[in-house]
């Protein structure tokens, strides 16, 4: 873990003070904040004050030679900037994470007071086990990048994301998203999907010390991180938790079609926690 404190670039929305608990989006690997730029806008209509922080390193132009401590930088990081973040706002946030921001929105957690948190295609902490060959593969995979990926910066693959993150977008906006994708840490990539030869399971999570509602959404379609995986995650909460499944959505529920009956549903039920959590 990198102990340099590092300061979160955002977009916040212009909504006035709000009785709603801010709202803090975590973007997954090889995107930024603008990964939100159209879920974000049901909940900004709807009165919340929404942030989408970019994760360390992930604000530079797509075109950018990527810092080589962006190779180096652990979850750990980026969880640790996130604390710092959400510490200087006025009221303990509701965490929306995709993919890998929905890991770390699991970490932070079980670290700091947190309103509720919805992962949607969440990444899974350590210790669940690939409920599929296609995650495995995936895993194995990283070692096409190199025999040491693990300190270098990834660069994002077009082949990869066309065939499992952006599957369900037409070639042209597939294209489009794609051309914004940056570098992504091969020390977080290692510890994400790689988790039992990581001493220090940096993504390990004390399932207990979550004490927030959980809502968990996963797309039957997605081969990234696969429906019975998040529902793992799921049975992880217990009783806080919530599981739903999109029949025909893959891994990019932010953003594919079909993304405004997810970002409807995590609106209902945030609104459905004021009452109690407000």
């Amino acid at each position: 873990m990198n102990e340099t404190p590092f300061r979160l670039r955002t977009v916040v929305s212009g909504v006035p003070p709000s009785p709603n608990p801010p709202i803090v989006m975590i973007h997954g690997a090889f995107c930024a904040g603008w990964a939100f730029d159209a879920f974000r806008q049901p909940f900004e209509a709807a009165g919340y004050e929404v942030h989408a922080p970019d994760l360390r390193h992930h604000g530079h132009s797509p075109r950018a030679q990527p810092p080589a401590s962006l190779g180096t930088t652990s979850v750990l990081d980026y969880a640790a900037d996130l604390r710092r973040f959400i510490a200087g706002l006025h009221a303990p946030p509701i965490l929306i994470g995709h993919s890998m921001g929905g890991l770390l929105a699991q970490m932070l957690a079980s670290q700091i007071e947190v309103q509720a948190i919805a992962l949607i295609a969440p990444s899974a902490p350590w210790g669940i086990m690939p409920s599929g060959t296609e995650e495995m593969v995936s895993a194995a995979g990283l070692y096409l990048a190199g025999h040491d990926f693990w300190h270098q910066p990834l660069r994002p693959q077009y082949a990869i994301a066309a065939e499992h993150t952006l599957d369900r977008l037409p070639s042209a906006e597939r294209r489009a998203i794609f051309s914004r994708f940056v570098p992504e840490s091969g020390r977080a990539a290692f510890e994400i999907w790689h988790w039992p030869m990581d001493w220090q399971r940096a993504t390990f999570v004390h399932a207990h010390a979550v004490t927030c509602p959980v809502l968990c959404l996963a797309g039957e379609r997605d081969r990234v991180n696969p429906a019975p995986t998040v529902r793992r995650i799921a049975k992880r909460y217990r009783e806080k938790s919530s599981f739903v499944a999109f029949p025909h959505m893959s891994h990019w529920m932010i953003g594919e079609p079909g993304w405004e009956d997810v970002a409807a549903m995590t609106l209902e039920w945030a609104g459905a926690l004021e009452p109690a959590y407000g």
